[in-house]
């Protein structure tokens, strides 16, 4: 993340690596950092609990979406199993996340 000094270089991001960014770059103590990097996920696990989707501009949409009941199969017997139907979260990155992402070729996987 540009202008966001992470320290670690790492394949996942954690919350009290956002707290530290936050702390670097806001100048907010550290236990701040922390109780505010919860309070943002508490707000968006809340607002999904309550049906709602998460737009978060410049950056994504946390979107719900419903599935309807179906019949799914163990790959291993070939036994058909029903599927109750559920709502999952799916992400939607913004343009401007895309293009960010476009432009920042990493390493070659192995």
């Amino acid at each position: 993340m540009k202008g966001l000094d992470l320290g670690k270089s790492r394949d996942t991001l954690t919350r009290a690596e956002i707290a530290v960014a936050l702390n670097r770059k806001v100048g907010i103590p550290h236990t701040g950092s922390l109780a505010m990097v919860e309070a943002i996920l508490d707000a968006m696990g809340a607002a999904l609990e309550r049906g709602e989707n998460v737009k978060i501009t410049g950056f994504g949409t946390f979107v719900l979406r419903d599935k309807g009941a179906r019949v799914g199969r163990n790959p291993k017997t070939g036994e058909e199993t029903p599927i109750a139907p559920r709502r999952v979260v799916t992400f939607r990155a913004s343009g401007v996340l895309k293009d960010k992402i476009a432009s920042e070729v990493g390493p070659e996987p192995a």
